[in-house]
């Protein structure tokens, strides 16, 4: 008999008196392995790899400098990418659902500049800082109508969203830098206090950490965002409501750059109309560098923060060792550059 398509083989023996009876056995065939096996494995080690460079680092530089183990440098490297490292937990779930915001960086800088004017003309601190995070999550909003409604991707709307939030700081401030230094020192904890001889902002960082690895890992609504940017219209036709998602996590990241300005403003005790120039740069990398995915679908907190701690302890390093501010950018350039291409061959492997 013909044989069909679908593998199933009709055939009528002798003894079945002309009855047709049905073969089920199906054919299998042993797939072929595929070349870059070896990626499958790398992308689910990321976490245990970027632990490794670390280590190895830490292992190099306790030879190369003295000063590098010391109490006082780690707590200026956990400093350097703990307010930073906030806006990557943002970015890193953005990533994940599909998306990429180039606004962070002027977000946290309007948080400043809103909350800073408002001080400056009497209002409390704390609520001048709930307006701050008020209008950065407006930014967001409105990104993520222009997403989900009008249909631009999220590139072209957090660009857009980037030019416009750096022309407001400018408007606001003049131009000029806001001088904050009277701040009560209650507010400026957040900043700059300590709990238990550990910085404040450390502490929050991690908290904020443990927080969002946990909800992305074992919450229901967090787990739609992978389904989203694993496979949207999949998503669509399961019941998520990807549109919704989408904002929502917008919205999230704004925030998230809202609440860093207000500690970068703590800190600091100024606020800048062309402060966080360049750190959506820094903040896309350290999360790409962690294993999220530019194309979505894949990431985790965790990872982003081994990829944010990476970045600030080569950046340490290199002080250290007396190269070249010029060098390091080259150097962070080529390692960004090498994180994208690991994730163009794992997602071509996929």
């Amino acid at each position: 008999m013909k044989r069909i398509s679908c593998g199933w083989q009709p055939v009528l023996p002798p003894e079945s008196g002309g009855i047709m009876t049905i073969n089920t056995t199906l054919n299998t065939a042993t797939p072929a392995k595929p070349r870059l096996y070896w990626l499958g494995g790398l992308h689910k080690q990321r976490e245990v790899g970027l632990t490794t460079i670390i280590v190895l680092i830490f292992i190099v530089m306790s030879f190369t400098s003295p000063y590098f183990l010391t109490w006082a440098n780690m707590k200026a490297m956990l400093l350097s990418f703990s307010i930073e490292g906030i806006v990557v937990v943002g970015m890193t779930i953005l990533l994940i659902v599909g998306g990429i915001d180039l606004s962070v960086g002027a977000v946290v800088c309007l948080s400043m500049v809103v909350a800073g004017q408002l001080f400056l003309s009497g209002v409390d601190p704390w609520l001048a800082s709930l307006a701050g995070i008020a209008a950065a999550a407006l930014v967001g909003f409105l990104m993520g109508l222009t997403v989900t409604k009008i249909g631009l991707s999220h590139f072209i709307a957090s660009l857009a969203a980037m030019v416009i939030v750096r022309g407001l700081c400018m408007i606001i401030t003049q131009g000029t830098p806001l001088s904050l230094f009277t701040l009560p020192l209650s507010f400026k904890f957040i900043g700059q206090g300590t709990l238990y001889s550990i910085p404040f902002v450390i502490v929050l960082f991690f908290i904020l950490v443990v927080l969002f690895d946990f909800l992305l890992r074992k919450a229901t609504a967090f787990r739609k965002v992978f389904y989203t940017g694993s496979n949207e219209r999949a998503a669509a036709y399961s019941g998520i409501k990807v549109n919704k998602i989408k904002l929502l996590v917008t919205v999230l990241t704004s925030t998230l750059a809202g609440v860093a300005g207000i500690i970068y403003m703590a800190r600091l005790g100024s606020a800048t109309p062309t402060f966080g120039v360049g750190m959506e740069l820094n903040v896309i990398a350290a999360a790409v560098i962690g294993g999220a995915s530019l194309k979505g679908g894949t990431g985790s907190i965790l990872g982003a923060v081994l990829g944010v701690a990476l970045l600030s302890i080569v950046t340490s390093s290199l002080i250290l060792i007396n190269v070249s501010v010029y060098w390091q950018d080259l150097i962070k350039g080529l390692i960004l550059l090498a994180a994208v291409s690991l994730d163009h061959l794992m997602t071509k492997y996929r």
